[in-house]
C-alpha cells in the first residue's frame, strides 16, 4: 500500500480469463482501491476494475463505504465482476459508452454511469480525473491523481509500452498517438499504476513508446 497526502492506494490481483475474437488467455489483472485506510470511522474507497473474482476484491474493500467501480474499458477480464461488486457494496458503475458492445457481450443489465473524458471521483482528499485514452479498445480511459502522482492507466500503457492491439475494436496508430498526446505530457516522475503487471513511470515509458 502506498501512502501520503490524502488518500491511500492498494492492489488486488485477480487471475482469470480473457476472452475476446474467439480466444482465451490466463491472465491476472490488478484492481486498484484508493481511498481512507481499512478501518478508519467513515472509510470510503474507490475501485478501479473488478475483475474475475468478486469475493477477493471485497475483501480488500474491507467494508469500507465504496463511492463507485470505475472500469477502465469494456474487456471481460476488467468488468466480469464489476455487477456482483457493485451489488454487494450499492456503488454505481462507471463505464465507458464506447465500449458498450464489450460490456453487453458480458453482462445482461447496463452500466449506471458513462465514464466521459474529464470526470472527477473524489476520495479521501484525493481527485481522479478520467482521460479518454481510446486505442485499445474505443472507449479506453486512464484516472490521474495529480494530487497522488499516479496514474491508472489500465490496459493503455504497461511497463514496456503501448497495451495490446491487433484485436477487434483496437488501433495501434489510436493507441500510440492517445499516449504521446494525452500521457507522456504528465510529470515524467508520475508512478504509473497498470492494469496488469508491475508499475512504471511516465518518464521511463517515454522510449518505449514509438514517433
Amino acid at each position: 500500500m502506498s501512502a501520503g497526502a490524502g488518500a491511500q492506494v492498494s492492489k488486488v490481483v485477480t487471475s482469470g480469463q480473457f476472452e475476446l475474437d474467439g480466444g482465451s488467455w490466463d491472465v491476472d489483472n490488478n484492481v486498484w482501491l484508493v481511498g481512507d485506510p481499512v478501518g478508519q470511522e467513515g472509510a470510503e474507497v474507490i475501485v478501479i476494475d473488478a475483475p474475475h473474482d468478486a469475493a477477493a476484491i471485497l475483501e480488500g474493500i474491507a467494508g469500507r463505504t465504496v463511492l463507485a467501480v470505475v472500469l477502465t474499458h469494456g474487456h471481460n477480464d476488467h468488468v466480469n465482476a464489476a455487477v456482483a461488486v457493485a451489488e454487494a457494496t450499492g456503488a454505481p458503475t462507471w463505464f465507458p459508452p464506447e465500449d458498450r458492445m464489450l460490456w453487453d457481450a458480458e453482462n445482461d443489465t447496463a452500466p449506471d454511469e458513462d465514464l466521459l473524458d474529464g470526470q472527477t471521483f473524489t476520495v479521501a482528499g484525493s481527485t481522479l480525473r478520467a482521460i479518454h485514452t481510446p486505442g485499445h479498445s474505443p472507449g479506453s480511459t486512464c484516472l490521474y491523481s495529480e494530487d497522488l502522482g499516479v496514474l491508472f492507466s489500465g490496459d493503455t500503457l504497461f511497463n514496456g509500452g503501448p497495451g495490446a492491439t491487433g484485436r477487434s475494436y483496437s488501433s495501434f496508430e489510436t493507441i500510440v498517438q492517445s499516449i504521446r498526446t494525452r500521457l507522456l505530457t504528465l510529470p515524467p516522475e508520475t508512478v504509473v499504476h497498470t492494469g496488469h503487471g508491475d508499475d512504471t513511470t511516465i518518464g521511463d515509458e517515454v522510449s518505449n513508446v514509438p514517433e
